[in-house]
């Protein structure tokens, strides 16, 4: 079974929102990809190529980030009080989780592969509105974060494609445990507001021609009601077409699943591929993503949506072994609960509609073992080099 803990820690703070009727929809991002180049022939500047990348070879890689922490507590609170308090443990465990150093482990295993073309999950924006002077903010957009860190170093520089906004909600938090430090009246002990904003994101390496980049929300859409308000979880792809050195045109489809019902999940599957679907291009196809399903290494309803997708045509073009999800745990720090033995399912794939013309050279996973005093994510990444 996919296990239920790497799961629930990506529910937003959709549910004390939506129960209390204190939800605000943030704007959109402003870091929202631009320059998406003019066709087949457009450029995006030269880089520079070491020599690895000659060829039709085209380099691929799936990573998501994980959220940065276990919002159970939230979603499990009866009362103003137990939500306010577990919204401030949430925003805790965010700070403990520490994007920006983790960032530095994730922006290595992007500039040790020389992916292409890199689809992003779980790309949180966390921002807090302080309520009284005893308000700490926290505040982390991991795009910002992860794109700083990764070119900063030696290789060729990575730009932003396309930007997905999934989920998009804030409530208050009791982050300090003071009592009664709050001005809201029906949450004493609430400090701060805290913003969460979910992404898919696509990067590219310059160098990378890509056009006709396009986002977009699956229409069937898990709700889960809380103290009676229903509210619909957001889930979403990103896409692109692109060229590399020798290769022909492909379109590239970044995805995440649903996590928390296989029907949902099994319908956005069915989406993807649906005649005009996010995977319908001329040029031949590569899927990435979250997909929260398999063949093999889950069992029962959570193999529906991978069933599917191989039903209509879809072939792996990564590997299993070793498999990549997930940590059992919500803190990433080394000694805070993870272990290497806790990735013993995979749920991260990349996949192609045209076997016969995009095939695999080699596949690796990355990020299995803790960098910098961390595990840069609760999932491991998964790079394939295609021909």
């Amino acid at each position: 079974m996919i296990q239920l803990h790497s799961m629930t820690r990506r529910l937003p703070l959709l549910a004390i929102a939506a129960a209390l009727a204190l939800a605000v929809m943030l704007p959109a991002s402003a870091a929202a990809g631009g320059n998406h180049g003019n066709g087949p022939h457009g450029h995006h500047g030269k880089g520079h190529d070491n020599g690895r990348h000659r060829g039709s070879e085209v380099d691929v890689m799936t990573r998501n980030l994980y959220l940065g922490a276990d919002l159970n507590p939230a979603i499990a609170a009866t009362t103003p009080d137990e939500l306010a308090s577990a919204d401030g443990l949430i925003l805790r465990e965010v700070v403990a989780n520490d994007f920006p150093t983790r960032a530095r482990g994730l922006a290595n295993e992007i500039r040790r592969t020389e992916p292409d073309l890199v689809g992003l999950q779980e790309v949180a924006l966390w921002q807090s509105t302080p309520l009284s002077a005893a308000a700490t903010p926290v505040n982390y957009d991991y795009l910002e974060l992860l794109l700083n860190q990764l070119n900063r170093g030696p290789g060729t520089p990575y730009r932003v494609v396309e930007v997905q906004k999934e989920f998009d909600l804030e409530a208050p938090a009791d982050m300090n445990e003071e009592p009664g430090d709050g001005p809201l009246p029906n949450f004493p002990t609430a400090e701060l507001l805290g913003h969460l904003t979910m992404r898919d994101v696509i990067l590219a390496r310059n160098g990378v021609r890509t056009w006709n980049a396009q986002g977009g929300n699956f229409a069937t859409l898990l709700e889960i009601p809380i103290l009676g308000q229903p509210k619909p979880i957001e889930r979403g792809w990103t896409s692109t077409d692109a060229k590399v050195r020798g290769s022909g045109p492909l379109h590239f489809v970044n995805t995440h699943l649903e996590a928390f019902h296989p029907l949902v999940r099994k319908a956005q599957a069915d989406e993807l591929v649906a005649p005009g679907g996010p995977l319908a291009s001329s040029y031949p196809t590569v899927l990435v993503g979250d997909l929260n399903s398999d063949d093999d290494t889950v069992s029962g309803a959570d193999t529906l949506a991978y069933n599917d997708l191989l039903a209509a045509g879809l072939v792996e073009r990564s590997t299993d072994d070793p498999l990549g999800c997930c940590l059992n745990s919500p803190l990433l720090a080394v000694g805070a609960g993870g272990m290497p033995s806790d990735f013993d399912h995979q749920v991260d794939h990349v996949m192609t509609a045209n076997p016969d013309e995009v095939t695999l050279k080699t596949s690796i996973v990355t990020g299995l073992d803790p960098v910098n005093g961390f595990w840069d994510s609760d999932h491991a990444g998964l790079f394939s080099a295609l021909n």
